[in-house]
């Protein structure tokens, strides 16, 4: 399982700013980081998981 870090999410999701990724974190359109020693990481699984449903139209 790999965890990725804010830049390296920012990175997949093609740029996005930091506001756009909180608002999408807000509506639940990605799923919630864990919080590690001040900082926020996702596991990279799950992240890909909820760009795949985006692109399936189920979210």
């Amino acid at each position: 399982m790999r965890y990725i870090s804010f830049a390296d999410l920012r990175t997949k999701l093609g740029g996005r700013s930091r506001s756009a990724i909180y608002l999408d974190l807000e509506a639940g359109r990605l799923p919630r980081p864990i919080k590690l020693g001040g900082k926020l990481y996702w596991k990279e699984a799950d992240i890909d998981a909820a760009l795949e449903q985006r692109a399936e139209g189920k979210a």
